[in-house]
């Protein structure tokens, strides 16, 4: 490794550089404007709930994390009591997945510090218009985007420095994604739960508007908000940044030269072009919100294109992979572009659903259905060019490369996909302070377009995934070589070797039956999630009609009579926690019974099932979900019949089913990928040992 000391100063120069101006932000969002009681009060009841579920949800995950590190200790790299075991180096795997879990907690902890001083801050602002308004929610998002890159970037570097070894960092990545599955699974569960009883209760059932305060349900659903939204959306990135970076430093590291370098480089130089696209994040003279969130991500690419082509002119780097990563990038951005289509209301598709809505919700979901099926073409045939362009570039390296691009300017994404839940709880404080029809207006603004551009950052996040994922397999087949190679050398006289892997053959029996478990395993998670939020929305139904039932004077508004808003919270709780386990173990679970079954080619065969189908359903699920969910806001605008019309009821009902897909299966599917394939990586020397056929 050539330079890495410099490089490592460049690294820590631009991760104080980030902390700084996320401390600055921190502290200028905290000294807006914020003395409405009633505002403050409300706020409080959802940072209360927010916390209370995110220590119950840290207490069951450190009991998870801890049993998994003894299992990581006694079994990898290699059994702690076989022949040519080094204790050290299991302690040091273990050490390092704890550390990768403790830095995703970090990450989702202070989502939800920052969004619960923002939101009200923004919902009184937005008495004053949309561009005060709009800067709270946007640099209250940033301070989460920039302390998670920064954060990635520190752990990484902390584990090449004190360890050495890049093969820990899939130990250091498997902690972080590990713990993001989980959070983002509990948080998506909570979330959607509140979200779908709120809804189909409250606009449904009583036809009262979305965040009224007599909803038992709308302080859980603001709670879920922060939970599902800020915290598990900052422990996913966070885990989807690290994990590009780790399989990308496993192969730069095996190549050797100027790689592992131009990693870190590019890695520094993209939170750096993420703070300019951030600092630029403001309304103009005729902006819009949408407008200012779309020019930080733009103005980043652009800087983050001409810093890294410097630095690759500066260092000595290859072109090669600077086009790897530039393609990678550009294809995010064009990713991002086409799910805008067709998920923005001032589009046609979620116009025609819609227009659709006013036959009745069956037509609703058709139509929402049958676009988000068309949404994912665009995007996988985009993740397939920037993999084939770039592995002509430069092999198994340049698609990691080109994942490393395509997550470059992820502070930026993670900004402005905080701003949305943020700007959606000001928007319920708005309402349940009784600001006034324009202050909820001006939210309503602010929120459509947090939902616009959430569905870009997803799908420019499960892009991402998508190629990290396969970079990551090439770090499976490189850590399953270097285990063969070590039998090998110990072979005697005239036993055959094993074959080295150079790729997967589809029609070897024991690669397609991987292929075809593989292929099962998102839609069982995806079920199980989906089915975790209809059970527990269910139980929350029946607490809303209780507290409507028993409490005298709820229905009517009556002053002072108020509902029991912590049942519902409780409720979402306790469902979540329930729910979260199953899910992801059944995925690790599948993993390593594979791998038993059919070695290392069985468990290649899985990865490439997994990742199509996973990223398929990702795409699909996210995308139909931002359609039905802005063809209900443009409903709600007072087209096609407006709020309480039977296109309304239609619509609201579309809304409720692509909760649960956009916002719990369809982003939690990108980080079941990454997780089953970090622990391949890991466990591919087991593999190479252990198996049936």
């Amino acid at each position: 490794m050539e330079n890495m000391t410099l490089v490592y100063i460049l690294s820590a120069v631009v991760i104080v550089l980030a902390l700084g101006f996320a401390a600055y932000l921190a502290s200028w969002v905290k000294k807006q404007k914020n003395d409405n009681k009633e505002i403050e009060r409300i706020a409080g009841l959802i940072r209360d709930g927010a916390n209370t579920f995110m220590r119950k949800e840290y207490t069951v995950l450190a009991v998870f994390a801890a049993v998994m590190a003894v299992f990581i200790y006694l079994f990898l790299p290699r059994p702690v009591w076989s022949a040519g075991a080094v204790p050290g180096s299991n302690l040091a795997m273990a050490l390092c997945y704890i550390a990768g879990t403790v830095f995703s907690a970090v990450a989702g902890k202070v989502g939800i510090y920052v969004a619960s001083l923002a939101n009200a801050r923004c919902a009184e602002a937005a008495q004053e218009g949309v561009k005060p308004a709009f800067l709270i929610g946007f640099r209250g998002g940033a301070v989460m985007g920039l302390i998670v890159v920064a954060a990635c970037l520190l752990g990484v570097m902390g584990v090449m420095i004190v360890v050495g070894d890049a093969s820990m960092l899939l130990a250091f990545s498997f902690g972080a994604s590990s713990l993001a599955l989980f959070a983002k699974a509990g948080g998506g569960i909570f979330t959607k739960t509140a979200d779908v009883s709120a809804d189909l209760a409250g606009k449904v059932e009583l036809g009262i508007p979305e965040d009224d305060p007599r909803n038992p349900a709308v302080i859980a659903d603001n709670v879920g908000d922060n939970v599902g939204d800020v915290a598990g959306m900052g422990a996913d990135l966070f885990d989807s940044n690290v994990a590009t970076m780790a399989a990308a430093l496993v192969m730069a590291t095996a190549l050797g030269g100027k790689n592992p370098s131009m990693v870190f480089v590019y890695s520094a130089l993209g939170l750096l072009s993420s703070i300019v696209g951030i600092y630029l994040g403001k309304i103009g003279p005729k902006g819009t919100p949408t407008g200012a969130l779309n020019k930080s991500t733009y103005v980043s690419t652009v800087v983050f294109l001409a810093l890294t082509a410097a630095a690759t002119l500066i260092w000595g780097f290859e072109w090669r992979y600077w086009g790897a990563a530039a393609v990678g990038l550009l294809v995010g951005v064009v990713i991002g572009l086409t799910t805008n289509y067709f998920t923005d209301d001032n589009h046609a598709i979620v116009r025609k659903v819609a227009h659709a809505s006013a036959t009745g919700p069956a037509f609703t979901i058709l139509s929402g259905v049958s676009y988000g099926f068309i949404s994912a073409l665009p995007a996988m045939v985009g993740i397939a060019l920037s993999a084939l362009i770039a592995h002509n570039l430069g092999g198994m390296f340049g698609i990691s490369m080109a994942a490393v691009g395509m997550l470059s300017i992820v502070g930026t994404i993670i900004s402005n996909d905080a701003y949305g839940p943020i700007v959606d709880n000001a928007r319920g404080l708005a309402e349940m302070g009784s600001l006034g029809e324009e202050t909820i207006r001006v939210t309503d603004e602010l929120d459509s377009a947090g939902n616009t551009v959430k569905a870009v950052t997803k799908g420019f996040a499960i892009g991402a995934a998508g190629l990290t994922v396969i970079s990551l397999l090439g770090a499976f087949m490189q850590e399953a070589n270097h285990a063969i190679a070590e039998i090998n050398l110990g072979l005697a006289a005239g036993e055959a070797p094993i074959a080295i892997l150079t790729g997967f053959n589809l029609v070897d029996p024991t690669v397609f039956f991987g292929i075809l478990v593989g292929a099962a395993i998102p839609a069982v998670f995806s079920a199980m999630l989906i089915l975790g939020v209809d059970k527990n929305a269910q139980r929350m139904i029946a607490e809303i009609h209780r507290q409507f039932r028993e409490i005298k004077g709820l229905a009517e508004g009556e002053p002072g009579v108020q509902p029991e808003y912590n049942k519902c919270i409780d409720i979402a709780t306790t469902g979540a926690l329930k729910e979260l386990i199953p899910a992801g173990l059944m995925a690790i679970i599948s993993t390593l019974l594979v791998g038993f079954i059919g070695g290392v080619q069985a468990v290649g065969g899985f990865l490439l099932g997994n990742i199509v189908t996973g990223l398929l359903l990702a795409l699909f699920m996210s995308n139909a979900g931002g359609i039905w969910d802005n063809a209900k806001k443009y409903v709600e605008a007072g087209n096609e019949g407006g709020k309480g019309s039977d296109t309304h009821k239609a619509a609201v009902i579309g809304d409720t089913v692509g909760d649960p897909f956009k916002d719990t299966a369809g982003p939690s599917i990108n980080t079941q990928i990454t997780v089953v394939s970090l622990a391949a990586s890991m466990l591919a020397q087991v593999f190479v040992h252990f198996h049936l056929f």
